[in-house]
């Protein structure tokens, strides 16, 4: 941010993928920023609940940038400048494009380059005063991360967190990929009743709801991180720039279904009439849905016919499209799998991802640093064409074959885990009367018919459906709303 004393003008711009926050908000002739939207929301007088950004906060299970929950407090895009002159509206440009533009270069060399942008990249973010970390997961992006940092610190420190249940915990894998790699590896196993004691302080901290399961896993992450380094490495970015998600794979499972598009409508009309469960009700419905209808990202927690049935003043005019549309009209010229990357690039990514990442780093003076999400890095793989990103099966196989020599091979050859957390267990017992008291408690009845949440709650608990994720989202917004509305003074939990 620059003040021109004489010309009487601020300016202020966001870095190139949103790993920093700048919140800001115009009323009347103040102008008030910050890098915390709860710094800007303390001093509004006046300020009004975002129902729009509700509604598309319960699909995305974050609210989507630009907007916030209020208002009048708005979120600088990614790659954007800000001006704003005394007595001049405000003026927002973008100076970067995150675009994808595929370029014919053999596979070898591809790999060749890839793998020596992520050792510079690595190097360049290791430069530090202080003691430098790094997370370790059992996947393959943390895994390459702490293989070349290791090159630079033989003596890296990595931390990892997992859970006591079976299949819902990475420690084994971290360790023993630390175990390979030669590095120390620092663990710790979060309890259930230790994640409802940090839940509220987590929703404090993250300024607006993030409904991402695996965040709070990070929360503690960082927290455990911080007792032994300043600066922590992480792997957020490798999915959305080499292509690591597995519903990437969709494109090409749904090809069939560019051959049938005279009958595509009777198909999906068939799909409606098939009872749930069936096997291929599930392949048609998506098959016959329009790419920009059906895929919003990597978490769709609501759909609009379901919103609408507990949303007391549902806003026809604002479905999902309202977020993602725009995005999908800039890259219309692109094949399915690369508008679905270009999609959580300018989405899930900053929404999610980093904001997570700030926020939880944040919470325990920890920074940060994404050796993925960096510019030269982008710069090469926006150029990777997309069958050599989802090839044979295989997601990330550039990235994975550039790190062959780098990460032991069954490092490599994992499957993609995400983060499990056991909400899904947690709820029907641990925390089922935890999350019944959150809900009946809340004073949302203004937005919300509550009795559907307790319905979903007591369907989770009988085994009827799995409505974790839905949940997780509803808790988060509501403890969000006792924190941040109900509260007399917004102070920290």
């Amino acid at each position: 941010m620059i003040w021109d004393k004489q010309e009487q003008t601020l300016f202020a711009a966001r870095d190139h993928f949103g790993i920093k926050p700048f919140y800001y908000a115009v009323k009347g002739h103040d102008f008030f920023y910050a890098s915390e939207s709860k710094a800007i929301y303390q001093v509004l007088k006046d300020k009004k609940f975002d129902q729009a950004a509700l509604q598309d906060y319960m699909t995305f299970q974050y609210v989507p940038e630009t907007e916030t929950l209020t208002k009048e407090i708005k979120v600088l895009a990614p790659g954007c400048t800000l001006t704003k002159k005394i007595g001049e509206e405000l003026r927002v440009e973008r100076y970067f494009h995150r675009e994808f533009h595929p370029v014919e270069r053999s596979k070898q060399v591809y790999t060749q380059q890839v793998k020596q942008a992520l050792i510079d990249s690595v190097k360049l973010h290791m430069r530090s005063d202080v003691p430098v970390g790094a997370f370790l997961s059992g996947g393959i992006d943390s895994s390459i991360v702490v293989a070349i940092a290791r090159q630079f610190n033989p003596n890296l420190q990595t931390f990892s967190v997992g859970f006591a249940r079976e299949g819902y915990s990475e420690l084994d894998l971290a360790q023993a990929t630390a175990q390979q790699l030669g590095v120390q590896n620092f663990s710790k196993v979060i309890t259930p009743e230790e994640f409802m004691q940090a839940f509220p302080r987590f929703v404090w901290h993250m300024d607006e709801p993030l409904a991402d399961p695996a965040a709070i896993p990070q929360y503690f992450l960082t927290r455990e991180a911080a007792k032994k380094v300043k600066v922590a490495l992480t792997g957020e970015g490798a999915d959305e720039l080499f292509g690591g998600y597995p519903i990437y794979h969709e494109p090409k499972s749904l090809q069939l279904f560019q051959y049938t598009q005279p009958i595509n409508g009777a198909l999906q009309k068939l799909a409606a009439m098939m009872p749930a469960g069936v096997r291929g009700k599930s392949w048609l419905q998506r098959g016959t849905t329009p790419l920009a209808e059906r895929y919003v990202g990597n978490a769709f927690i609501f759909n609009e016919a379901e919103k609408q049935t507990f949303f007391k003043h549902y806003d026809a005019n604002h479905p999902f499209q309202t977020v993602t549309r725009p995005f999908y009209d800039e890259s219309k010229q692109y094949e399915p799998i690369s508008q679905m990357q270009f999609v959580d690039m300018h989405t899930w990514l900053n929404g999610d991802l980093l904001h997570n990442a700030d926020r939880t780093a944040l919470a325990h003076s920890l920074e940060l640093r994404t050796p993925f999400v960096d510019r030269e890095v982008f710069q090469l793989a926006s150029e990777i064409p997309a069958d050599f990103e989802i090839s044979h099966g295989t997601t990330k196989a550039i990235l994975r074959q550039a790190a062959a020599d780098l990460v032991p091979a069954a490092v490599l050859n994992r499957k993609k885990l995400g983060f499990p957390v056991p909400i899904r267990f947690w709820l029907k017992n641990e925390m089922y009367d935890w999350a019944q008291q959150i809900i009946n408690d809340s004073q949302t009845d203004e937005y919300f018919d509550k009795r559907y949440f307790l319905t979903l709650l007591a369907e989770h608990r009988r085994g009827q459906k799995d409505w974790s994720r839905q949940l997780w989202t509803i808790l988060t917004f509501m403890m969000w709303h006792k924190l941040y509305v109900e509260s007399a003074g917004l102070a920290e939990k």
